[in-house]
C-alpha cells in the first residue's frame, strides 16, 4: 500500500514535468525549422538578385523546392497558455502589408515583401514571450 501510495505521488509529480519538457523540446524544434525556411528564403533571395519568393510552397514543382525539401510545420501547441489556441499547423498565411501576428493564429505568416517569416500567433510560450517573436527575440 505504501509502494503505491509513493508511486502515485511520483506519477502526479513526473507526469506534468514530463509535459512541459516535451513542448519545450516544440518549441526549440520550431525556432529550428523557422531557421531553415530563412534560410531558404534568403537563399531564393540571393539568387534571384533580390527577389523574396512569392509562396513557400515546395509541392508544386516552385523553385522554392530547390532550397526547402518540404515546407515544415509549426511544432509548438501552446501548452503554457491555458485554453490557448494551438498555433501548430503547417498552413502559410501570405501578406504583402508587413503585417506581424496579432492573433492566436496557427502556421506559418510570411510578408513576400521584406522576406520575414513569423510564427502566425501571439500565445506566449514557456519563457512568457510570444511564439511570434521567435527569431527575433
Amino acid at each position: 500500500m505504501i509502494v503505491v501510495a509513493i508511486l502515485a505521488t511520483l506519477a502526479a509529480i513526473a507526469i506534468p514535468k514530463f509535459t512541459l519538457m516535451a513542448e519545450k523540446s516544440r518549441e526549440g524544434a520550431t525556432k529550428g525549422d523557422l531557421g531553415a525556411i530563412r534560410s531558404a528564403a534568403t537563399l531564393y533571395y540571393g539568387n534571384t538578385n533580390g527577389f523574396w519568393p512569392t509562396t513557400l510552397d515546395t509541392s508544386s514543382g516552385f523553385s522554392m523546392s530547390v532550397y526547402l525539401g518540404a515546407l515544415p510545420g509549426v511544432k509548438v501547441t501552446g501548452a503554457f497558455t491555458t485554453g490557448a489556441v494551438s498555433p501548430a499547423g503547417t498552413n502559410v498565411t501570405y501578406t504583402t502589408t508587413s503585417s506581424v501576428p496579432t492573433d492566436a493564429g496557427s502556421g506559418w505568416l510570411y510578408d513576400s515583401n521584406s522576406g520575414l517569416i513569423y510564427v502566425n500567433s501571439t500565445v506566449q510560450d514557456s519563457q512568457l514571450l510570444p511564439y511570434s517573436f521567435y527569431g527575433f527575440e
